[in-house]
């Protein structure tokens, strides 16, 4: 069997630029070992020694692996929520080759070594694409961050509003800075979900009650009554505070959807202090004018927020001031979600869209122009890859990197339909609408992992864990 695979591609995103290239590849190591410019003749690869994937004449571009770096797998303890197999197979769909897991919702949480090994444990196996770990922080656990550091998780994600479940609770100001103080000197980056509680007195907690009594629950602008932006705002203004405090220490904005905060943002960077900040697919592809009564499966913390809020998000985007976008993967039973009742307020918030991220962001590209396929993929794989240190091996490609690498077709459109769907409850917002562009292969290290021509029969996992 041969152990080399040459891939001659018509367009292929090398450093920044689609042009024609030919990669060759060790099927050993699963790493690119050259890459020459222009398209070498078919015949310098001849079988048996080599496998060869021809792509000369297809329309299709050759773009490196995408990195999701916010994904809830779930798995141990809510894997009927999510899974090693269904989430990591999800992710290949959509060309993303390497995922970094969030350290809730699964039972117990990464919270600990124990917990963790138990964790890959569970995903022993079971991978299709290669899966990092992101640990937590809760009140109790500042003794077990740095054997965490030395296990090989990428960073720690804590709250600073009530997570929604309780075996991971949120954290204070002082636990942070306790925390931050215990990893100031090492890489790992301390991620905040940014919002800041309730109202701060009881009367105003009173009015915000008796104001949400009146309105009706099916409505999704309830809902976003209940999480405005001075959460994110506020919260954001703490993170900038105990940064400067401790500056050594990298923090990370998940999920921005308050474009309010942005000029904190701003500020702390030009001030030096290393933040960094992404927002997911859902808040520059979908907005709360047009989301229908009662459909619960558009929930999510922090809420998706209006147009013109969309609008600032992208222009924050192209400008540099948000790094990157992910996913924010968070699926739940169905049942959890409240379908017949539609109560925004009472259901389980969370986006399921793994798998969709790069089709959504070209189809928003396409509609608003000026956006190329290589600042896309700087925010979909490059930045990202950085953000989580695995960008030795993964976000481009690369001599010495991993042959992380996807077939995608600028012009292709389709419909989302829920059976197509390869997450495990599958119930998303993106049902019933049309994009463009669409992931047609998916390659780990050189090997097959999806095919959109024949899903079924892709079922070799082939993904490693990333840890120490």
């Amino acid at each position: 069997m041969s152990r080399r695979l040459a891939v001659l591609a018509g367009e292929a995103l090398i450093e920044g630029k689609l042009q024609p290239a030919t990669l060759e590849v060790s099927l050993e190591s699963g790493r690119v070992t050259a890459i020459h410019p222009g398209l070498r003749p078919a015949s310098d690869y001849p079988a048996p020694v080599w496998q060869l994937l021809d792509l000369s004449t297809s329309s299709d571009w050759l773009l490196p692996g995408l990195v999701d770096c916010h994904v809830h797998l779930n798995e141990p303890g809510r894997t009927e929520w999510e899974g090693f197999e269904t989430g990591t197979r999800a992710a290949a769909s959509g060309g993303v080759t390497t995922v970094i897991d969030m350290p809730l919702n699964a039972i117990p949480p990464t919270t600990t070594v124990a917990n963790l090994d138990l964790k890959l444990k569970a995903a022993q196996g079971q991978c299709h694409v290669d899966v990092g770990f992101w640990g937590g922080i809760v009140p109790t656990n500042i003794d077990d961050l740095l054997p965490l550091v030395r296990r090989g998780v990428r960073g720690f994600k804590c709250f600073l509003i009530e997570s929604g479940v309780e075996e991971f609770p949120c954290v204070t100001g002082e636990q942070v800075r306790a925390a931050m103080a215990r990893l100031k000197d090492t890489e790992s980056a301390v991620l905040f979900h940014a919002e800041l509680g309730t109202p701060t007195t009881d009367h105003e907690q009173l009015r915000l009650q008796s104001e949400l009594a009146q309105l009706d629950p099916r409505q999704y602008v309830t809902f976003l009554k209940t999480r405005p932006e001075s959460f994110e705002t506020s919260a954001i203004e703490l993170v900038a505070q105990l940064q400067a405090e401790q500056p050594s220490v990298k923090t990370h904005i998940v999920h921005l959807s308050a474009a309010s905060a942005l000029p904190t943002i701003k500020l702390a960077k030009a001030a030096g202090l290393p933040m960094s900040v992404e927002t997911c697919y859902h808040y520059l592809s979908l907005a709360a004018e047009n989301v229908p009564e009662g459909r619960c499966e558009f929930k999510c913390c922090p809420p998706i927020r209006e147009q013109a809020n969309q609008d600032l998000l992208w222009s924050a985007l192209k400008s540099g001031e948000i790094d990157f976008v992910v996913s924010d993967h968070s699926p739940c039973v169905q049942e959890m979600k409240l379908l017949s009742e539609g109560d925004f307020v009472k259901a389980w918030g969370g986006v399921g869209g793994l798998g969709l991220g790069l089709s959504l962001m070209w189809t928003e590209a396409r509609r608003r122009g000026g956006i190329s396929i290589q600042q896309i993929i700087d925010w979909l794989a490059f930045r990202p890859a950085h953000f989580a240190r695995v960008d030795d091996q993964k976000g481009s490609l690369k001599v010495g990197g991993d042959a992380d690498f996807i077939l995608f077709d600028p012009t292709a459109r389709f419909i989302v339909e829920k059976e197509h769907l390869v997450f495990k409850n599958k119930l998303s917002p993106y049902t019933s609408r049309e994009l463009q562009g669409a992931v047609q292969q998916t390659y780990l290290r050189g090997q097959l992992v999806f095919d959109r021509a024949r899903p079924e029969i892709l079922s070799i996992a082939r993904g490693r864990t990333l840890i120490a």
